[in-house]
């Protein structure tokens, strides 16, 4: 059971991240300020620079938050799906991620939007940022232990593309658990390379529809999206997408 200290601790970083949640969706992040959510809380500006040093500390603990918001979302509504429905499991991460960015546009726009002038991530953002992706390779994963993969572009990679993907994912791999490493490496790369280009394809249709640029263009979003889920799935060569 956490001590008063730490229960005290974790009070003051939800109110003071709760506060500036609303300044970012007030401000944007480039006009975050920590002095400002100090304000607005009434505390020394002492107290608030206890836990978050710097605008960067807090802005790290925003981008924290949103990644890890979508991750949850999306983790939820996968594990409702029959665990032996590949396709509708790859869909519904789809769906989940596209509410949840409806949802918290802001959020969204931080991680996926613009970045923000003289900030740089630290590595804190790194496992967070991968939990979608890494879903989608977990249905692809599993799908491969069923009934198997066939790619809907068998097409071959460049030796280039090939030996880039093969040290990027030996790489982050070394870093992670024997399950999960074992689960990178044991795809060949043609399968990690669909999973990518599905991860991107989904937060560049969910931004294209956040940002405005379907304006005009496509009025059926939630269709549409759940025609790229599809189209993704299969060619990662999931069965029954």
């Amino acid at each position: 059971m956490p001590g008063i200290r730490d229960r005290v601790r974790t009070e003051y970083v939800a109110e003071i991240t709760e506060v500036a949640r609303r300044h970012l969706a007030e401000h944007g992040a480039a006009g975050l300020s920590v002095r400002a959510v100090t304000r607005e809380l009434g505390m020394a500006a002492s107290a608030v620079y206890r836990y978050f040093p710097n605008r960067d500390a807090l802005l790290t603990a925003l981008i924290v938050a949103a990644y890890e918001g979508a991750g949850e979302a999306a983790s939820q509504a996968e594990s409702a799906v029959d665990r032996d429905d590949h396709a509708d499991r790859w869909i519904a991460v789809f769906r989940a991620v596209r509410a949840w960015a409806l949802a918290h546009p802001h959020e969204y726009a931080l991680i996926y939007g613009s970045p923000v002038p003289g900030y740089s991530a630290p590595r804190d953002t790194t496992e967070p940022a991968t939990r979608v992706v890494l879903l989608l390779t977990r249905i692809a994963h599993d799908a491969r232990l069923g009934p198997g993969l066939t790619p809907a572009d068998p097409a071959p990679l460049s030796e280039e593309l090939r030996a880039d993907l093969v040290a990027r994912i030996e790489h982050i791999a070394a870093d992670m658990d024997a399950e999960r490493a074992a689960m990178l490496t044991d795809a060949p790369p043609e399968t990690a390379l669909a999973v990518i280009d599905g991860w991107t394809t989904l937060f560049g249709t969910v931004g294209f529809e956040l940002f405005g640029h379907y304006d005009n263009i496509i009025d059926a979003r939630e269709a549409h999206l759940e025609r790229v889920a599809r189209a993704t799935a299969r060619a990662v060569g999931i069965p029954g997408a």
